[in-house]
């Protein structure tokens, strides 16, 4: 038996890394099913019923719908009262991705404490029109549930214990719908692959895997979450992701504006390191007063929002809707909305409404390459595709990562665009003003 122990343990090791992965993916879908339920109540049903209760006096507010209405300011308000209150007397608030990803890194596993708390804490500045992503607070969750699963499994050795670097990168997969982006997020351990933490019990059985099957084992994680977080979906309904485009035209009057449209992106980009470096500033002067800082960060999202609606919300679904609908908003207003939602991001990050930044800024992008091209008159995913991506790279700074996260929205012809664009608005240096040590 003892010859065995290795060959069984590693079979069974691939067959819960495939339940891990598609359990992050099940996961990733209530998440957002909970999200749409939640918003489709708060910001329709729930001013319907008011207004018709009032005689219409209050109406509703539509995400993506242009005009002033009264809706956002006690949406927005009240959230950053609820969101503040929150954080003073329950005390969790989602890390950024960036944090969570370092840790897991780090030291092989993250916090499942409170996952409840956790949770509740990751939706609610989503529910009330906050215009950050879900992907900081569900990456946090469903590593605390690797690690928890890692933990009870751990008499089978330290890749078990692995699982968090695992269900982190199936959870990316899930929420972005991008299996290359989640396949290749530097979340590696140490050189061989191995967790980092609680290693060496003189009881366990390593599972040393070969580079070949590390790889394996990643792509099976990435198909398990993949497959049911569409399954779901299609199923039930829901589910999120980025937008997918069609077809893109490029000929000659769409290459002659691709520099442009990247510095437009690059310009947005500097608006979104502009303002979190502002608000950080903000933040620290203000001090140990989370309720006055995220009202804050709600009033002014409301103002935005009451004049922008679309620079509310992540942006997933209402990239979607504007697909359609942008030819019927002026340029300007889609210009100016992806200069404000790329500021008003990081403001709200800062200020107490936690959460990613990577769905509201793809957003930004989609929006300032459509006011492009009906400025140009040049072919819009091509706008779409030049814009984003220069976003993106501007912002991350690393534009293989800002393809590989973008790759699945845009057709072939709209790759190579975005490529270099995405090359062009992380090779711009970013002005010494505007880095944040």
């Amino acid at each position: 038996m003892g010859m065995l122990a290795k060959p069984l343990n590693r079979v069974l090791f691939f067959v819960c890394v495939l339940v891990t992965g598609a359990l992050a993916g099940a996961f990733v879908w209530a998440f957002f099913f909970c999200m749409d339920i939640g918003i489709e109540f708060a910001w329709h049903t729930l001013p319907e019923a008011i207004g018709a209760a009032v005689g219409g006096a209050l109406p509703g507010m539509e995400p993506g719908r242009f005009g002033v209405a009264a809706w956002p300011l006690v949406m927005c308000v009240g959230g950053g009262l609820v969101i503040g209150l929150y954080d003073k007397f329950v005390g969790f608030a989602p890390e950024e991705l960036s944090d969570v990803m370092g840790q897991v890194k780090s030291e092989g596993r993250y916090p499942y404490d409170h996952l409840g708390k956790r949770s509740i804490a990751a939706l609610l500045p989503l529910l009330f029109g906050g215009s950050i992503g879900p992907e900081a607070g569900l990456t946090g969750v469903i590593a605390g549930l690797c690690t928890w699963v890692g933990d009870r499994m751990r008499r089978f050795g330290s890749d078990f214990r692995a699982m968090t670097m695992v269900g982190t990168q199936a959870a990316l997969t899930a929420v972005f719908t991008a299996p290359l982006y989640g396949f290749a997020a530097p979340l590696a351990g140490t050189p061989d692959g191995r967790a980092t933490a609680g290693a060496g019990a003189g009881d366990e059985v390593d599972i040393v895997l070969p580079k070949a099957q590390k790889t394996a084992v990643y792509l099976c994680a990435v198909a398990g979450a993949l497959a049911a977080f569409v399954g779901l979906g299609q199923v039930f309904g829901g589910g999120g992701g980025l937008p997918r485009f069609t077809a893109a035209n490029v000929g000659a009057a769409e290459l002659a504006w691709l520099v442009p449209l990247a510095l437009a992106g690059t310009a947005a980009g500097w608006a979104f390191h502009a303002s979190g470096g502002a608000t950080q500033v903000l933040a620290r002067k203000m001090g140990a007063r989370p309720v006055a800082k995220a009202l804050l960060a709600g009033l002014i999202l409301a103002l935005c929002g009451m004049a922008l609606p679309y620079t509310m919300f992540a942006g997933e679904a209402q990239a979607t809707m504007l697909q359609t609908a942008y030819v019927a908003i002026p340029a300007g207003a889609l210009i100016a909305t992806g200069f404000v939602k790329a500021a008003v991001t990081p403001l709200c990050i800062n200020l107490g409404w936690r959460g990613g930044h990577f769905f509201p800024v793809i957003f930004s992008g989609i929006a300032l390459g459509y006011g492009f091209a009906l400025l140009s008159g040049v072919d819009p995913v091509f706008c779409v595709a030049a814009t984003t991506a220069a976003l993106m790279g501007a912002v991350m700074r690393q534009p293989l990562m800002a393809a590989l996260l973008l790759i699945m929205c845009f057709p072939l012809k709209g790759v190579v665009v975005m490529l270099a664009a995405a090359v062009i608005g992380a090779a711009i240096p970013l002005p010494k003003v505007l880095r944040v040590n």
